[in-house]
């Protein structure tokens, strides 16, 4: 009982700084998009508290960003399409990042950190360029048009997504294997 009101509570925490930062986010911009700091606490939940936590961290990331504005530009051009990419690249990337935690976990709690953490921007990214493609391929071929881009293919990979993705990925990568690392430490001193 005592550890299921510890993962409720983590929870919950987790969940108002999934809120916190990815409204904070929304004010930091490179490009056309805002850096998802968000990412770092659906690992970090998904890595302590499981698949399910991840999955719902991750949920609350999509819910968050349709509140916040940050998807105001392809609301306009495709509601139903922008909240189905927007709600399912969060969950999945919660819910991917808690399945690779767990199957890597037994070997090695570190590295099972470190690929979810990976896995995590990977599958966000993946899932807005998929929805991109099936949603809004015209918008996006005028936007890259507009910036100069020949292809619109060039233009999602380097001036859509690249720099965020990888900014997103290293800061991951670094942050969320330490942050789990120190809940485990205080973990153990708790008891």
């Amino acid at each position: 009982m005592k550890n299921n009101t510890k993962k409720i509570v983590m929870t919950g925490v987790l969940t108002a700084i999934v809120v916190v930062l990815q409204f904070l986010g929304s004010f930091i911009k490179f490009g056309p998009f805002s850096i998802s700091l968000v990412l770092i606490p659906i690992v970090v939940g998904a890595a302590l508290y499981g698949v399910g936590t991840g999955a719902w961290l991750g949920l609350t990331f999509g819910i968050t960003v349709l509140v916040s504005g940050d998807a105001s530009a392809f609301l306009t051009v495709n509601f139903v399409g922008t909240i189905l990419t927007v709600l399912l690249k969060g969950a999945l990337c919660g819910l991917c990042a808690g399945l690779v935690y767990k199957l890597v976990e037994k070997k090695n709690k570190y590295v099972a950190t470190v690929c979810a953490a990976i896995v995590a921007p990977v599958v966000n990214t993946g899932i807005f360029l998929l929805g991109c493609l099936i949603f809004f391929l015209p918008t996006v071929r005028e936007w890259g048009l507009a910036n100069g881009f020949d292809s619109v293919g060039k233009y999602m990979i380097i001036g859509f997504v690249g720099f965020n993705f990888l900014f997103e990925l290293l800061v991951n990568v670094v942050l969320s294997p330490v942050i789990v690392r120190i809940v485990n430490i205080g973990k153990k001193e708790l008891k």
